[in-house]
């Protein structure tokens, strides 16, 4: 049985695939809607009071908002590298012009900032942790590269066979320490030989005085909530990369990532530093 936090693929109703709101996930501030738009058809939306921050996934097209247009070139996959990224502020009317699907990351705002484009060059690729635990973070809308007003996203693929988001970590309350942040992640999966369909795992666990409980089975196009809690890891089967998307924003006046380990498992993070990082990485440099 899945956890009411566990958001199958293709869930929405089309040109939507993915359609979290605040609302749908019973929380206040982060959103993500997946579209998928065919023979560069034209998607009308409006921000209203949601920052967004505009990717594809696959495909490619344009972006066009007050007398502005904006390109997103064209990307094959996720696996493909770093994408264009366009920033959209509040209490705006915009529409998507393009063929392939696109994501739109979101989050309540207050304060207006102005639109951008990010291009695809200019994403800052960072290779964390070691081992079995390295990944690949594309930072294209992260707290400290980014300046928005309180909407966080990047992307994070990890190797077949390695564990991401791990040590667990966990960041739901504001203090010295942690930012309280609610959290989606969306998933996808490289096909593997004869386009086998692959898949990862993803957990989530609580605290007893916050219990929480989320241990789902991930494939292309799924969706899980973590709205507090420790969350990792994220495990991806071995022969099959993983993707994942991961959007997130709070109530509080600080835009930040503060997180921290689960304090059981922290000690894991003092023995990478004498191992490589996974030779696979970067991945779009390899041909994966």
């Amino acid at each position: 049985m899945h956890s009411d936090l566990y958001i199958p693929a293709r869930s929405a109703e089309p040109p939507l695939a993915v359609d979290v709101t605040p609302e749908s996930a019973g929380w206040t501030e982060s959103s993500l809607q997946v579209v998928e738009l065919v023979d560069g058809t034209t998607l009308e939306m409006a921000t209203g009071g949601t920052e967004v921050m505009i990717l594809p996934l696959a495909g490619g097209g344009t972006v066009e908002c007050a007398a502005e247009t904006f390109e997103l070139s064209p990307r094959a996959s996720v696996f493909d590298g770093p994408a264009d990224m366009v920033y959209l502020g509040i209490d705006q009317s915009y529409a998507i012009n393009g063929t392939g699907r696109f994501a739109i990351c979101g989050a309540r705002a207050k304060r207006a900032f102005p639109n951008r484009r990010v291009a695809a060059a200019d994403v800052s690729v960072e290779l964390r942790g070691t081992g079995h635990c390295s990944r690949q973070v594309h930072n294209f809308g992260t707290a400290g590269v980014f300046e928005a007003d309180s909407l966080i996203a990047c992307e994070v693929i990890t190797p077949g066979g390695n564990w991401s988001s791990y040590p667990a970590h966990k960041h739901d309350e504001n203090t010295p320490t942690q930012s309280e942040l609610e959290e989606i992640y969306y998933f996808e999966i490289a096909p593997g030989p004869g386009d086998s369909r692959g898949f990862g795992y993803h957990r989530v666990y609580g605290t007893p005085e916050r219990p929480i409980e989320v241990l789902e089975e991930v494939r292309t196009g799924d969706v899980v909530l973590v709205p507090h809690g420790y969350h990792g890891p994220s495990v991806a089967a071995p022969g099959y990369h993983m993707y994942y998307l991961n959007v997130m924003a709070g109530p509080g006046d600080e835009r930040a990532w503060k997180i921290v380990d689960d304090p059981e498992h922290a000690w894991l993070r003092g023995t990478w530093d004498d191992q490589p990082i996974d030779p696979r990485l970067p991945l779009h440099e390899t041909g994966a």
